[in-house]
């Protein structure tokens, strides 16, 4: 990846097990609403809080190549190739090998819910600032979880997204955005992966 100083770099980390339109609608409303030059889908090898492993890494590059087609979108193995198995790890990795980019995390508000469950999560909202897009279903839960209440006094209001990359970490913000009920869990049950 080349990524240079200054830029306004999103993170989507996930297994994208598999990449589906819910992905690119959350990934373009984070482009527009955290006024981001890049994204980067981290796909991951693996996710230490699931059970059941996913699908083998090379297919779900693939997929989310075909399904994301956005040219400020980057597709990225960056955990496999370096070895991390947790976000911290990688957020770490990341600002080591990129100084000067502004880098925010994002994640859905169902993973806002179960953040503090996630390896040095006080230090993933430390290290970067962490944009959140409300999910179907997930928006109470997540603006009423462990971490939204803990670091309640560091949200931005929706209307500040804009400005979250400038932002020295610990900072977060909540965005609304229209809802799709589309998911990986379901498409997998439905066979569809």
């Amino acid at each position: 990846m080349h990524l240079r100083p200054g830029l306004r770099v999103g993170l989507l980390g996930g297994s994208f097990d598999p990449a589906h339109e819910g992905h690119v609608h959350l990934t373009q409303v984070a482009l527009r609403r955290f006024a981001l030059d890049r994204v980067i889908w981290l796909v991951s090898p693996g996710n230490p809080l699931k059970v059941r492993g996913p699908k083998a890494l090379d297919l779900r590059m693939a997929r989310a190549k075909d399904v994301m087609q956005d040219p400020r979108v980057i597709i990225s193995d960056f955990e496999a190739q370096i070895g991390t198995r947790y976000t911290a790890e990688t957020v770490d990795a990341l600002k080591a090998a990129y100084p000067g980019v502004r880098f925010v995390w994002l994640m859905g508000a169902d993973n806002l819910h179960q953040f503090h469950r996630w390896e040095r999560w006080e230090d993933i909202l430390k290290a970067v600032p962490v944009g959140v897009l409300a999910r179907p279903g997930w928006r109470q839960a997540g603006l009423n979880s462990r971490t939204a209440r803990k670091y309640g006094h560091m949200r931005l209001p929706g209307r500040a997204a804009p400005i979250l990359a400038d932002q020295a970490a610990p900072a977060w913000c909540f965005v609304n955005m229209p809802m799709m009920q589309v998911s990986s869990s379901d498409l997998r049950a439905k066979g569809a992966w």
